[in-house]
């Protein structure tokens, strides 16, 4: 392999940070995949529920609180703002287009942003440490691989929130009606689905998703800014399409699959070249997209058959 560096560098090391990254972002695409199913919202402000998250944790590691309390304010701010946004925002636009929905989304995101920017500046700087989570950060030696906590959280967590996630689907009765309101929602609620419920349920469950990430990439970067989590956002929602977004275990796979290829591409680039990584990667999602338009993992081209 010395003939070649980014072969090379393709060790076990590399491999396992990149499966940590790809459950971040797994779990990532569930959150805004769980909303799409739904509503049919392309959610782009799911970033900021993230990064209000993750001033959550700045601002009570700085007051001096345990690092468990910070975590659980974490999850109350990020629930509560997510049920805000539904019911003050996305409840009355409802009854409007894709496109109406999709722009409100962008403004919400610039204004969550603006409104960090404010807080933050109150001390004439930008940023806010998060130091109480940065233990998490430390590497522990796994078989000779030097494996950081938080990589080895991200999988547990990643792999537990799908394993119930599936549970719920599959054999619970709001499960199954939102399983159903994602194949055809007008048909569902003729049946008798209830559309607040469902809708209710995705936002509550894709907020607990945006808390969880919010901690981990916390941990990971604990310098906490108003742009906090967009690049992980946009990198993910194009991991969903490319996976197949019609189907929230495809756009699943394709959060996973965008977030390991990053990690690997990342660990294969020598360090002054990393600054190539997004046109790496972003040119892969362009063949991938010219070669299957439908999705990476759906079923036989199709698109518009079971969504979750």
């Amino acid at each position: 392999m010395s003939g070649n560096p980014l072969l090379g560098a393709l060790d076990a090391q590399t491999l396992v940070d990149a499966v940590g990254l790809g459950a971040v972002y797994a779990l990532m695409a569930v959150g805004i995949g769980l909303v799409f199913g739904v509503l049919r919202l392309v959610n782009f402000a799911y970033g900021q529920l993230i990064m209000a998250g993750a001033y959550t944790l700045a601002f009570t590691s700085q007051a001096g609180w345990p690092t468990w309390a910070g975590i659980a304010m974490c999850f109350v701010v990020v629930i509560v703002l997510s049920g805000v946004m539904d019911r003050l925002v996305f409840r009355p636009l409802r009854t409007q287009s894709p496109a109406v929905m999709l722009v409100t989304t962008f403004a919400i995101a610039f204004l969550l942003q603006s409104v960090a920017l404010l807080v933050d500046v109150r001390d004439d700087t930008i940023g806010e440490p998060a130091a109480s989570v940065a233990s998490l950060n430390q590497a522990i030696t796994v078989w000779g691989l030097e494996v950081r906590k938080v990589t080895i959280v991200a999988v547990v967590v990643a792999a537990v929130a799908l394993s119930l996630l599936a549970l719920l689907l599959t054999r619970t009765r709001i499960g199954l009606q939102m399983r159903a309101a994602a194949t055809d929602f007008a048909t569902a609620r003729l049946l008798g689905v209830r559309a607040n419920t469902v809708i209710a349920t995705a936002v509550l469950l894709s907020a607990v998703i945006a808390a969880a990430v919010s901690v981990l990439l916390t941990v990971q970067n604990p310098l906490v800014a108003p742009d906090f989590a967009l690049k992980e956002t946009i990198i993910v929602l194009v991991g969903v399409v490319v996976g197949g977004i019609d189907r929230l275990w495809t756009a699943t796979l394709g959060g996973f699959a965008i977030g390991f290829a990053t990690g690997v591409i990342n660990g294969a680039l020598p360090t002054d070249k990393t600054v190539f990584l997004p046109s790496v990667v972003f040119a892969l999602v362009i063949l991938v997209l010219l070669i299957r338009p439908s999705g990476l993992f759906a079923r036989g081209g199709t698109s518009l058959v079971e969504r979750v």
